[in-house]
C-alpha cells in the first residue's frame, strides 16, 4: 500500500481518504486551515496524520483536493515541495452559474495546475466526475463506480490505476492529459443534469458495458 497525501478537507478530500484508510493506505491530509485538517485526520481515522501547509508531503501520489478557485495557489506555494510528485487534479474549473469555465478558451484546469507545478511534476487528471458522498457510498447496487483518467504518463496513469481499483472503484483511461477538458465537461453536463433534469446529487456517471 501506499502513502497518500490530501491537499484540502473538504468533501472530497473526505470521501477520498476515507476509502483510502479503508483499504490500507498510510493518509496524510494538510491545508491552509490546520485545525480542519487535524479534524479530517481524526475523522478518516486508521493512522491518519497531518502536515505542514505549504511543506514536504510525506506521498508521492499527492491528490489536490482543494477547489479550482484556490489550486493554483497552492500549486505555486508548494512550489518545489511538488517536484518529482505524482499529481491528481481533482477539480472542476466551473463558472459560478453553471454556463462555461474560468480558464483560458484555449486551456483546460488540468493544463494550468501543469504550468503552475514543477517542470518534474506528473499531472493526472482523475475522480472529477463524481460527487463526494456518492464517491463515498462505494459500489451501487454492486457494481464500482467509474473513475474516469487522463494524463500523458503511462507509469503515472498505471499508478493512479492501481490506486483507484485498491478503493473498490473501476478506473477508466480516457487517453492523454488534453483529455482533461472533455472530464471538466463531463463535470459541466452533471450539473446541466442536477439543474435542469434530476434536480439531486444521489447519481453517478459511469459506462455500462452491455454483456
Amino acid at each position: 500500500m501506499s502513502t497518500i497525501s490530501i491537499i484540502g478537507s473538504g468533501g472530497m478530500a473526505a470521501a477520498i481518504g476515507g476509502l483510502a484508510a479503508e483499504a490500507g493506505h498510510t493518509v496524510e491530509v494538510t491545508g491552509r486551515d490546520a485545525a480542519k485538517a487535524r479534524a479530517l485526520a481524526e475523522q478518516i481515522g486508521a493512522g491518519a496524520t497531518t502536515g505542514t501547509f505549504g511543506a514536504a508531503l510525506a506521498g508521492d501520489i499527492v491528490i489536490l483536493a482543494v477547489p479550482y478557485s484556490a489550486v493554483l495557489d497552492v500549486v505555486k506555494q508548494y512550489g518545489e515541495e511538488l517536484a518529482g510528485k505524482l499529481l491528481v487534479d481533482i477539480t472542476n474549473p466551473v463558472n459560478a452559474d453553471f454556463t462555461g469555465f474560468v480558464t483560458p478558451d484555449n486551456s483546460f484546469g488540468a493544463q494550468e495546475i501543469a504550468k503552475a507545478a514543477p517542470a518534474n511534476a506528473v499531472i493526472v487528471k482523475a475522480f472529477n466526475t463524481q460527487f463526494a458522498h456518492v464517491l463515498a457510498a462505494g459500489p451501487v447496487a454492486g457494481h464500482p463506480l467509474d473513475i474516469f483518467l487522463a494524463g500523458d504518463d503511462a507509469p503515472a496513469k498505471a499508478r493512479v490505476s492501481a490506486f483507484i481499483e485498491s478503493l473498490g472503484l473501476r478506473p477508466m483511461d480516457v487517453g492523454p492529459l488534453p483529455m482533461a477538458r472533455t472530464l471538466e465537461h463531463v463535470c459541466l453536463l452533471s450539473l446541466g443534469l442536477l439543474t435542469h433534469s434530476i434536480k439531486h446529487t444521489n447519481f453517478a456517471i459511469g459506462v455500462s458495458l452491455p454483456g
